[in-house]
């Protein structure tokens, strides 16, 4: 389905994946933040919001047939990055719990606000699934 691409003599990540290449039909996911579907910011926690970004990314993911899966990319938006070292372990275990054990490139970045006032994370996401898994019903 997807090639992880790890160069020769670079220790294995943990969390993520150092590149992948991957053929298909290209989802392209805008920033999700820790609202759900009636736009209301569901926590101020860190780890709840993420939960919830998440969980918005894998309901885009299945208006067009894809999964976790098929991610291949990840972009993080923090507006604290300490708040966010802090949260990795229990961060980890709601990743793994929603997107399971899929690990796309992903990059993590500090900004200095969202322009959500109470969003503390957004998450921008890509998938592609591969030409022989056209995922429609």
């Amino acid at each position: 389905m997807h090639r992880t691409l790890q160069p020769t003599g670079w220790p294995r990540p943990r969390g993520y994946t150092n590149g992948i290449s991957a053929r298909g039909r290209q989802i392209h996911v805008a920033g999700q933040i820790g609202w759900n579907a009636q736009q209301q910011i569901v926590s101020d926690d860190f780890v709840e919001q993420a939960k919830q970004a998440m969980r918005n990314i894998v309901t885009v993911l299945a208006c067009d047939g894809a999964s976790p899966e098929h991610l291949v990319r990840l972009t993080w938006y923090v507006t604290d990055r300490n708040r966010y070292l802090a949260s990795g372990a229990a961060l980890g275990e709601a990743y793994r719990e929603i997107f399971g054990r899929n690990y796309p490139a992903m990059s993590a970045v500090q900004v200095c606000a969202l322009m959500e006032a109470d969003a503390v994370v957004e998450i921008e996401a890509t998938a592609i699934v591969p030409d022989n898994d056209d995922g429609l019903a």
